[in-house]
């Protein structure tokens, strides 16, 4: 299956907090986006594996992503393994992508960076024709992204663009709320975590209205880029 979009989260439901607006943008102008999770998030404060799978699949279906995958790593113990980099490149050859999205390049929760280091390595492997891969019995091509970009998390990265998610915003949120057992639920007795607070899912709110403030839009989502993009012309420019 040939993709536009590859989204990678360390954990179920990073790519809806990072990039969820973007996704139901670009899925509601025709391109595919396929979700791959690093983890199950099996080491959450709350909910278990299986609620976080069922939830995992409410919010795909909200964005309009008819696919995602989980690659099962362990949970709070990404490392930049082989084993862990083979398994990204057969999502990547599988599904082709021009552009990767993947975890925040700094941030609090420690597998997020790893998870971005982890992702930008595997792609750059998958292009190498001499790196050989079989899935369900048949030898993959290499396939390399022309672009990875890595959305904002819990830290306030310096994004190196913005974009527009004004009409998204509530796909987003409501997407972000499909994970009940991880955010702000006013009624439930399991611990406090520094995502179930109000502030916290307020934040989401507040992050994309400020970035809209910057760049002129009412709401929307940063990203770094791992190279220098190239402008064609400036069509679809906020001026």
């Amino acid at each position: 299956m040939k993709t536009d979009i590859l989204a990678f989260g360390a954990h179920p439901d990073d790519v809806e907090l990072g990039c969820g607006g973007t996704i139901a943008k670009l899925v509601s102008e025709g391109k595919t986006c396929v979700i791959v999770d690093l983890t199950r998030g099996e080491l959450g404060t709350r909910g278990t594996e299986e609620t976080r799978k069922a939830e995992a699949n409410d919010a795909a279906r909200i964005l309009g992503v008819s696919i995602r995958e989980n690659l099962e790593m362990r949970d709070g113990f990404l490392e930049n393994s082989e084993d862990y980099q083979m398994r990204i490149v057969k999502m990547v050859r599988k599904y082709r992508p021009e552009i990767v999205f993947a975890n925040t390049i700094d941030d609090r929760h420690p597998d997020h960076a790893k998870g971005a280091k982890l992702v930008s390595d595997a792609c750059f492997l998958s292009g190498l024709r001499k790196i050989e891969t079989v899935l369900e019995g048949e030898i993959q091509e290499a396939w390399r992204p022309k672009h990875i970009f890595n959305y904002m998390q819990w830290k306030n990265v310096e994004p190196e663009f913005v974009i527009d998610i004004s009409e998204f915003l509530d796909a987003k949120i409501e997407a972000c709320k499909a994970f009940k057992t991880q955010f702000y639920d006013p009624d439930s007795k399991e611990p406090e975590t520094p995502i179930t607070s109000k502030n916290f899912l307020d934040s989401l709110t507040y992050r994309a209205m400020d970035l809209g403030r910057l760049s002129g839009v009412a709401y929307a989502e940063g990203f770094t880029s791992e190279k220098l993009i190239a402008l064609k012309n400036f069509d679809g420019i906020v001026w």
